[in-house]
């Protein structure tokens, strides 16, 4: 039986980078950071939530076999890929703060059926959404 979700993957072009991003502009701690045969093993995570980590999968590693690698590159590279949704109880505050630090917004906050919502990038290309969810969900909002 499922029991939860435990590591989810971030695809990097620069796993010391990334990590940088993550722990300096969003305040998640590093979990792990080691060797593992060819590969480094690194993973972050919110520190309210330990138990749910982020592995910071390089796209140079081992595991891709090279047409893959590359298409995978070109996809980081156009911003394509979601990586998923933070929560938090102040997305404007965040919004501001991360800002601030250099995270690039693509949405500012918005008013969604869920709640407040804002879309940023991280430093290679991913997207992801901070997400304030709301009391009472009303989905006419979004979907008329």
């Amino acid at each position: 039986m499922i029991k939860g979700l435990g590591i989810t993957t971030v695809w990097t072009f620069d796993q010391q980078r990334t990590k940088a991003f993550f722990t300096e502009k969003l305040d998640f701690e590093v979990c792990s950071d080691l060797a593992v045969g060819d590969m480094r093993w690194v993973t972050v995570g919110a520190k309210d939530q330990p138990g749910v980590e982020l592995a910071l999968m390089s796209l140079d590693g081992p595991g891709l076999d090279p047409e893959s690698a590359e298409a995978l590159k070109k996809l980081v590279a156009k911003g394509v890929l979601g990586a998923g949704a933070f929560r938090t109880d102040d997305c404007r505050g965040d919004y501001e703060r991360f800002r601030a630090r250099g995270v690039e917004f693509v949405q500012e906050p918005k008013e969604r059926a869920y709640g407040i919502e804002a879309i940023f990038r991280d430093d290679n290309g991913n997207w992801h959404s901070l997400t304030e969810r709301s009391e009472e969900l009303d989905f006419s909002k979004d979907f008329g």
